[in-house]
């Protein structure tokens, strides 16, 4: 259980590092559909962070912090 907090603290403190810098994110949506997209790390909040897709129909998206430890959302 400590070390799944850790792992998530460090994933919380690469995302905040990455606050309002442009990343490329893949995004597992199911059914086999990954998108790759360009975003810009937006905002931090404890438990979720939100992001700006470019060329978006939904351009602010919100993300959880267990989406990364998943691999559902990874950002490069």
């Amino acid at each position: 259980m400590k070390r799944d907090n850790r792992e998530l603290d460090l994933v919380k403190e690469k995302i905040a590092a990455l606050k309002g810098m442009a990343v490329n994110m893949s995004i597992n949506r199911g059914r086999k559909k990954i998108d790759t997209v360009s975003a810009t790390v937006k905002d931090v909040y404890p438990s979720v962070f939100t992001v700006k897709i470019e060329n978006a129909r939904q351009p602010l998206q919100t993300f959880s912090y267990f989406d990364i430890l998943c691999g559902n959302v990874k950002i490069q």
